[in-house]
């Protein structure tokens, strides 16, 4: 059984900055649960274009507001209750209006020391 809190996580190398927040990585690759857990805090004002291209992911918004929006140009509002997956490593753009907290489920599993590409280049280690 694998129990961990968010205060054992914060400071260590789960508790990553990506440069415009932070993602706490709550169970990873090498956790052997063949997906990963984590939650992350995106700033007010975060306006990023990520894509995955090697991981499907689900976020569950559980604080803030923001939107989505993905290369056609179709914009969906993010806010407290919201769930999205990025079900086709879907390129999109984030925005965040407020300090937003997210839950996200990773799958494969990331390893758990990827970062955003922030130069915009459309690019991710994950």
């Amino acid at each position: 059984m694998i129990v961990r809190t968010l205060r054992e996580i914060a400071g260590t190398e789960r508790d990553v900055n990506w440069g415009n927040g932070q993602s706490r990585r709550f169970l990873i690759e090498k956790d052997g649960m063949g997906f990963a857990f984590t939650e992350t805090l995106i700033l007010a004002g975060t306006d990023i274009f990520i894509q995955y291209r090697h991981h499907l992911e689900a976020c569950y918004c559980i604080e803030g507001e923001g939107e989505i929006e993905d290369t056609q140009g179709r914009k969906h509002e993010i806010r407290r209750g919201t769930l999205y997956a990025l079900d086709q490593h879907d390129p999109h753009r984030l925005r965040a209006w407020t300090d937003m907290r997210l839950v996200s489920v990773f799958n494969p599993p990331i390893k758990g020391d990827e970062k955003h590409d922030l130069a915009g280049a459309g690019t991710s280690s994950y």
